[in-house]
C-alpha cells in the first residue's frame, strides 16, 4: 500500500502540475480559447493510460504461463530500472519544466496552432500514467493476497492527494515548496527501488540462481512482513524481517550509490510556480 501511494502521488502530481502550468499560462496570456484543447488532451491521455493498464492486465496471464517466477523477477528488475531513471531525470530536469512548457505554448500561439497545447497536455498525462502502470505492475508482482488490494487502495489515495495538492498550489497555496516535495518523494522512490531490488535478489535465491544464505537477523517477533504495518513498510522502504546477506548487500549498496548520484551534488529542483496575476 505504501509503495503504491508514493508512486501514484508522485506521478499524478507531476501530471496535475503540467496541466496547471498550461492552464495558468494560457490564462495569463489571454488565450482561454486553448483551454478546450488542454482538457481534451489530458482526458485522452488519461483514458489511454487506463487502457494500457487493462491491456497489461490481460497480457500478464499469457506471460505468466511462460513461467510466473521468471516473469515476476523480470518485472521487478524492470521496475527498479524505471524508478531509478525516473528519479534521476526529475532531479536533473524538474526545475526546467515550467520554462519548457511555456516556450512550447508561445511557439504554438505564434504559429496559430494553439491545438498543440492539447498535445502538451496529452503527452504529460499519458507519460505519467504509463509510467504509473509499469511501476505498479512491478509492485503488484511482489504482492500477495490482500496486499494486492491494499496497493489499489494506496494508489487511489495517492491520486486523490496529488489532485488536492495540485489544486491548492494553483489556488493560493504558493507557500508549498515544490523543491522539498520532489526531494522527499525522490528519497522515498529511492528506498522503494532499493526494496524492489532486494526482493528481486530474494526471488533469484528462491529460484536457485543465487546461493541461499541464513537471515542476517529475524525481527518477525517485533514486526512481521505479513502484518499490516510490516507490509506497509515493506512496500514503502523495503523493510525485511529476515533479510539474507545478498538482499541486505544490494539494498544498502543501492541506497549508497543512488544517494550519491541523486543528492551528492545538490542542484535546485523546484519548479517555479506560474503567477497569472503578473503581466
Amino acid at each position: 500500500m505504501g509503495a503504491a501511494f508514493v508512486i501514484t502521488l508522485r506521478e499524478a502530481f507531476e501530471a496535475s502540475l503540467i496541466l496547471g502550468i498550461v492552464y495558468a499560462y494560457l490564462e495569463k496570456v489571454g488565450a482561454r480559447d486553448g483551454f478546450r484543447f488542454v482538457t481534451w488532451g489530458g482526458t485522452v491521455g488519461l483514458l489511454l493510460s487506463v487502457a494500457m493498464g487493462i491491456a497489461v492486465t490481460f497480457l500478464s496471464g499469457p506471460l505468466l504461463d511462460l513461467g510466473p517466477d521468471i516473469i515476476t523477477v523480470v518485472v521487478i528488475f524492470a521496475a527498479v530500472g524505471l524508478l531509478t531513471w525516473h528519479a534521476w531525470w526529475m532531479q536533473q530536469h524538474a526545475r526546467l519544466m515550467k520554462g519548457q512548457v511555456q516556450h512550447r505554448i508561445d511557439e504554438a500561439r505564434a504559429s496559430n496552432r494553439l491545438w498543440v497545447v492539447g498535445l502538451i497536455a496529452f503527452t504529460g498525462v499519458f507519460r505519467e500514467g504509463a509510467e504509473t502502470v509499469l511501476f505498479l505492475w512491478g509492485i503488484m508482482a511482489q504482492a500477495e493476497g490482500a496486499a494486492g488490494w491494499s496497493s489499489v487502495i494506496g494508489g487511489v489515495a495517492g491520486v486523490a492527494l496529488a489532485a488536492a495538492i495540485g489544486w491548492a498550489i494553483f489556488h493560493g497555496g504558493r507557500h508549498i515548496s515544490l523543491s522539498r516535495f520532489f526531494t522527499v518523494t525522490t528519497a522515498f522512490i529511492m528506498l522503494l527501488a532499493a526494496g524492489l531490488f532486494a526482493t528481486g535478489v530474494g526471488r533469484l535465491q528462491g529460484l536457485g540462481l543465487l546461493p541461499l544464505s541464513e537471515p542476517v537477523w529475524n525481527t518477525s517477533w517485533l514486526l512481521s512482513d505479513k502484518s499490516v504495518a510490516g507490509g506497509f513498510l515493506s512496500g514503502l522502504i523495503g523493510y525485511r524481517s529476515q533479510p539474507t546477506v545478498p538482499e541486505l548487500c544490494v539494498y544498502v549498496g543501492y541506497i549508497l550509490v543512488m544517494g550519491i548520484v541523486l543528492f551528492g551534488r545538490r542542484t535546485p529542483t523546484g519548479v517555479p510556480l506560474p503567477d497569472p496575476t503578473q503581466p
